[in-house]
């Protein structure tokens, strides 16, 4: 099974609610996605959201990416050879991580497809359901409880809640929604890089001594700031989870060989897809530490990918990857089921996409352009 094409289109699907997090507002999913077409016949498909406040890459960025650089660097290459291709992948150009992630996540739709099996047993098969938590966006407390309530109500029972925009005013935040959910709803918060190392060890040191219960505070510094990842993780009792700081392997190796954090959260938009990804769990291994599986704000397309390699490994007891149960619609056929809080994959070969369709706001795009 050959490459012989690959095309770039765009999706348009509108959120429930603005997303809101101490770095940005975002009202719908506006992504870049990619198709490519082997000698057979077969498709495999990828998406990458434009998260430019993270990872750098815009809709122009990761278009010339595919088009320019990895489209003729690929075309031709087998699918089974998966080290070649990952090879001329990274190395064809450099930084564009969710370019690339696009693209592996294409490739590794259509290893799946090559040997008729679902992707999640091809990379490990450890468990068949994943459980995720749903994020609630930063905005005034009455909302935040009531946004908190209600994701309750549909069956979640993980909250991520975003903090990190006004300080110390978190510790209310949180309060009142731990109030109002009660004691059995695990709480989550994700600053963003919001606070200083100084900002996080006080309120997250209030919030234990309030009995607040967090189970995990999300990548509290800026991502930079490792020796302030450090101290914040040597301060508190809340277990320190590194999101921004950690795109690559050898990110994830510098920061649980200073014990920089607790946990890392691999996301396929930073590693560069799932190959990289695979690098990461196996660092991870190696020293003992539990990864969580998370997401950018990202279609079906791209989480589906997400949970076919957290479903596959162990090492990744977590899971953020709430995409879908933030969009209003559904366009896609086929991959995973997700079922609010629960994600269930299925015997359908590759990532499990069948169709999609390529949408912009006002009006349709032809599906794929070369």
């Amino acid at each position: 099974m050959k490459i012989a094409e690959i095309e770039v289109g765009e999706i348009f699907v509108p959120l429930v609610t603005p997303f809101k997090t101490a770095l940005r507002t975002v009202e719908a999913i506006e992504d870049i996605v990619v198709k490519i077409t082997a000698d057979t016949g077969e498709t495999g498909y990828g998406e990458a959201p434009p998260t430019a406040v993270i990872t750098g890459d815009t809709k122009g960025s990761i278009l010339c990416a595919i088009r320019d650089y990895i489209r003729p660097a690929l075309l031709g290459m087998e699918i089974e050879n998966i080290d070649g291709i990952m090879q001329k992948l990274h190395s064809c150009i450099q930084k564009n991580s969710s370019a690339k992630a696009c693209v592996d996540m294409a490739v590794y739709d259509l290893f799946g497809k090559r040997y008729g099996a679902p992707l999640y047993r091809l990379l490990g098969g450890y468990r068949r359901e994943l459980e995720t938590d749903l994020t609630i966006s930063v905005n005034p407390v009455d909302e935040m409880v009531r946004d908190s309530l209600a994701a309750v109500k549909r069956g979640f029972r993980i909250l991520k809640i975003k903090v990190g925009k006004e300080g110390e005013k978190d510790i209310a935040r949180i309060a009142a929604i731990r109030d109002a959910v009660g004691k059995d709803v695990k709480i989550r918060v994700d600053a963003n890089q919001g606070w200083t190392a100084k900002e996080a060890v006080r309120i997250l040191s209030v919030m234990e001594r309030e009995g607040l219960a967090i189970e995990l505070c999300e990548q509290p510094v800026k991502a930079h700031d490792i020796d302030g990842l450090r101290a914040v993780t040597k301060a508190v009792s809340t277990p320190i989870l590194a999101d921004e700081s950690v795109f690559s392997a050898g990110d994830a190796l510098e920061i649980l060989r200073t014990h920089a954090a607790d946990l890392i959260n691999i996301k396929l938009m930073k590693t560069g897809g799932i190959y990289n990804a695979l690098k990461i769990c196996a660092i991870a291994e190696t020293y003992g530490v539990e990864c969580m599986m998370g997401c950018m704000l990202e279609s079906k397309l791209a989480v589906s990918a997400a949970a076919h390699l957290a479903a596959a490994k162990g090492i990744i007891t977590r899971a953020d990857l709430d995409g879908p149960s933030l969009c209003k619609t559904d366009p896609f056929e086929g991959g995973p089921d997700f079922l609010e809080n629960r994600i269930v994959m299925n015997d359908l070969p590759g990532i499990g996409i069948q169709t999609v369709p390529s949408f912009k706001s006002g009006g349709s795009l032809p599906p794929f352009e070369k």
